[in-house]
C-alpha cells in the first residue's frame, strides 16, 4: 500500500503542475482496420502515424485522418472513399454540426455526424457512445466443426475537458467438435476458459476498460488492456496480443516533436498457487481451501527518437517481478536492471527477470517502403559474446520489409523473418516467466523457434481486404533450467528439434459498415490439418 501511495502522489504532482490542458484519451481496439490504413499512408509518406505502441487514442487517430484530408488530391479514389468512411466513425472531440439544432441524444439511429450508433449522448461537458458487440462464426476442418458466438457491449466517452473512459465486454461461447481450449501454438489471443464437463463447449470473456487523464503533451491512465510493441505481420517479440488483457497503469509523454516516452506497470497472473497464503476454510465444499496465486507484475518503459522524417529508433527495458509490489519499479524513469541488482543483493534467487529491446522503423525513406527490425535481449554475456563455448546469447529478433503500390494501387507485399533463441522468455523462477496466464507476452511461437513469412495484401474496392500469406516455422525443444543456466556451450539453436510447419492462409474481409466485419478464411498446413472459417463481428 505504501508503494501505491507514493506512486499516486508522484503522478498527482504531475497533474497539478500542468496548466495547459487539452483533449482526452480513449484508446481504440488495436485490431481495427483503421490502424492498417494509416500505417500504409505513413508508408507512402502522406501522414506521420506513431503506432509503435498500440492501442492508440481515438482522438490521435482522428488527427491523422484530418491530416490526410488536407492531402486528398494525392489519394486514389479507393483511398479517398476509405478516408471518408473512417472520418464518419472518428468524430470524437468535434462540436455538433451546424443544423443539428438542439439534438443532443440519439438512440438506434444515426448520430449528428451520420454514423449509426445504438446510443449517442451529447452535452456540454459529457459525451458517451454505446454499441452492442455481436459475433458469430463457424470453424470447419479435419476433425473439427465448431460454432462460435458472442455478445456484449462497447462503451466509451468523455467527461469535462480532460477525462476519457471506455469499457468493452464480450462473452464468447464455442460449441462443437475439436474445440481448441488452449490456443497453445497460434497467434490468436489466449483466454482463461470455463470448459463444460462433456468437453464439447466452453466459455470465456474478453474485456477492455480504462480511464485516462490527458494533458498537453501526454496522458496517464488506469485500465485493463493489452499492449503491443514493435512491428510484425503475425506476431511481435516484445509485446503482442497473444496474452489476455491485464490491469495496468500507462503513462505516455511527448515533450518534443522528435521525442516520445512510454511507461507501463502491469499486474499479471502467475498461474502458480502460493501455498504460503493458501488456507483451509473450515468447510468441505470444493475442497475446503482458499487458494491464492503468487503475485506477479511487469514494468516496462521505452523512449522513441525521430532521427529524420520516417526514421524512428526506440530503446526500451522491461522487468517481470513477483511476490509483492515494489516501489522501485513504479518510478517511470528509473533503470530497472540496476535497481533489481541492488534490491536482490546480487543474489540470483532473490532477483527479477529483466529484458532490453531495440526497435528501428523506416517508412518511405525508400519510396512506398517500410523497413523494420526489433531485437529483444533476455540475456547476453557481453564478455563472451563471440566465444562459442561461453556465450549466452538468449535473444530474439524480427526483420521485415514491406512495399506498397507494387505494380497495382493498394497492392502490398511483405517479407519477414523472426528468430527466437533457446530459453528466451523463461526464468529460473517460474513466477517470473515472461507470461500472463501461461501465455507469452511476446511472440506466440516461444523460444527455440523461427518463422519465415511472406504475404500479399490487396484492396480491389474500398474496405475489401484480401490476404494471401505463407509462413514456414521451425520449432525446437524447451530444454531444462540446468541447460539454460549451466551447460557450456549452450545448446545449439533448434536443439531437440520437434517439427516444422508450412502454412498457407487466405482471407477475405469486408467492412460493410463501421465496425461490422464479414470474414471468410482458409488455412492449410503440411501436417494435413486444414481449417475454414466464415463469420461476422460487430462493435469491435
Amino acid at each position: 500500500m505504501k508503494a501505491i501511495k507514493i506512486y499516486l502522489l508522484f503522478f498527482l504532482g504531475i497533474l497539478l503542475s500542468i496548466s495547459n490542458l487539452d483533449a482526452q484519451v480513449v484508446t481504440e481496439y488495436s485490431q481495427n482496420e483503421v490502424y492498417n490504413y494509416l500505417s500504409r499512408m505513413d508508408q507512402k509518406g502522406l501522414v506521420t502515424f506513431h503506432d509503435l505502441i498500440r492501442p492508440i487514442s481515438r482522438i490521435y487517430i482522428k488527427s491523422c485522418l484530418d491530416s490526410l484530408q488536407t492531402k486528398a488530391n494525392l489519394l486514389t479514389t479507393t483511398e479517398k472513399k476509405e478516408l471518408d468512411f473512417y472520418l464518419r466513425d472518428f468524430t470524437d472531440g468535434l462540436e455538433l454540426p451546424t443544423g443539428s439544432g438542439e439534438i443532443r441524444n440519439t438512440y438506434f439511429t444515426k448520430d449528428p455526424f451520420g454514423r449509426f450508433r445504438s446510443i449517442a449522448i451529447h452535452s456540454k461537458d459529457f459525451r458517451m457512445r454505446v454499441d452492442p458487440i455481436l459475433q458469430y462464426g463457424t470453424y470447419q476442418g479435419k476433425d473439427q466443426s465448431v460454432t462460435q458466438y458472442g455478445s456484449g457491449f462497447n462503451l466509451y466517452g468523455y467527461a469535462g475537458k480532460h477525462w476519457g473512459f471506455y469499457l468493452s465486454f464480450n462473452d464468447v461461447n464455442e460449441k462443437g467438435k475439436g474445440i481448441d481450449t488452449t490456443r497453445s501454438f497460434t497467434p490468436e489471443t489466449g483466454f482463461s476458459t470455463r470448459i463444460a464437463p462433456n468437453q464439447k463447449s466452453h466459455n470465456y470473456s474478453q474485456i477492455r476498460a480504462g480511464i485516462y487523464y490527458q494533458f498537453k503533451n501526454g496522458s496517464i491512465g488506469f485500465g485493463q488492456d493489452q499492449l503491443s510493441y514493435g512491428y510484425g505481420e503475425n506476431g511481435r517479440i516484445v509485446l503482442s496480443n497473444k496474452a489476455p488483457t491485464y490491469p495496468l497503469i500507462r503513462f505516455d509523454f511527448a515533450p518534443l516533436p522528435w521525442l516520445r516516452f512510454n511507461y507501463t506497470h502491469a499486474w499479471l497472473n502467475s498461474d502458480i498457487i502460493d501455498s504460503s497464503r493458501t488456507y483451509n476454510t473450515g468447510t468441505t465444499t470444493y475442497g475446503g481451501r482458499r487458494e491464492q496465486f503468487i503475485n506477479k507484475y511487469m514494468a516496462q518503459h521505452s523512449i522513441q527518437f525521430r532521427i529524420k522524417k520516417g526514421l524512428h529508433i526506440s530503446l526500451g527495458e522491461s522487468i517481470v517481478y513477483s511476490d509483492q509490489l515494489n516501489a522501485g519499479y513504479l518510478i517511470p524513469i528509473s533503470f530497472f536492471k540496476v535497481f533489481e541488482i541492488q534490491q536482490a543483493n546480487n543474489n540470483i534467487n532473490a532477483g527479477a527477470n529483466s529484458q532490453l529491446f531495440l526497435s528501428v522503423s523506416s517508412r518511405n525513406n525508400i519510396k512506398n517502403t517500410h523497413l523494420y527490425g526489433t531485437i529483444f535481449i533476455d540475456e547476453v554475456r557481453l564478455s563472451a559474446i563471440a566465444n562459442s563455448e561461453k556465450s549466452r546469447n538468449q535473444l530474439g529478433f524480427t526483420l521485415g520489409a514491406s512495399v506498397t503500390d507494387l505494380g497495382l494501387p493498394y497492392l502490398t507485399a511483405t517479407v519477414e523473418y523472426t528468430r527466437i533463441n533457446p530459453f528466451v522468455y523463461r526464468n529460473l523462477l517460474p513466477a517470473q516467466n515472461y507470461t500472463h496466464y501461461g501465455y507469452s507476452l511476446g511472440d506466440w511461437m516461444g523460444s527455440n523457434s523461427d518463422r519465415f513469412l511472406f504475404n500479399v495484401k490487396y484492396t480491389p474496392i474500398p474496405r475489401l481486404k484480401l490476404l494471401l500469406q505463407y509462413q514456414y516455422i521451425r520449432k525446437g525443444g524447451e530444454g531444462t533450467l540446468d541447460q539454460q543456466y549451466f551447460q557450456q556451450p549452450q545448446p545449439a539453436f533448434l536443439f531437440n528439434y520437434m517439427f516444422n510447419q508450412n502454412e498457407w492462409f487466405l482471407q477475405s474481409q469486408y467492412e460493410l459498415y463501421n465496425n461490422l466485419y464479414i470474414t471468410g478464411s482458409y488455412r492449410t498446413q503440411n501436417n494435413g490439418w486444414n481449417q475454414g472459417f466464415l463469420g461476422f463481428r460487430y462493435g469491435f
